[in-house]
């Protein structure tokens, strides 16, 4: 069973940064893209990041280079770093892989951008 966790979420104060780590249940090589997306409540879930198995990375043009994404294959974990956090960042971030035709989602994390 494939698994995805993401961890990192919290209540962040305007202007702040955080990075979400997504630790995979198996080598990252695995996938052919990891992929982090985000819902804020009541809205569809946008794309925030990607990046493939060859490390092309896609940022979201709408987060105007704040996201930055990254993996580390030693520790079968993806990041997405966010600079300069607004209120309207707050969403819950979620991480997730292809595999061949199968495509699986973590659970979610809560991030939560207020004074």
């Amino acid at each position: 069973q494939v698994q995805l966790v993401e961890s990192g979420g919290g209540l962040v104060q305007p202007g702040g940064s955080l990075k979400l780590p997504c630790r995979a249940s198996e080598p990252i090589f695995n996938f052919n893209t990891m992929t982090w997306h985000r819902q804020a409540p009541g809205k569809e879930r946008d794309f925030v990041a990607s990046i493939n198995v060859g490390g092309k990375i896609v940022h979201a043009d709408y987060l105007k280079g704040r996201v930055t994404i990254s993996k580390d294959g030693t520790k079968r974990t993806v990041y997405l770093q966010i600079e300069s956090l607004k209120p309207e960042d707050t969403a819950v971030y979620f991480c997730s892989g292809n595999i061949l035709c199968r495509h699986y989602w973590g659970q979610g994390t809560q991030v939560t951008v207020s004074s």
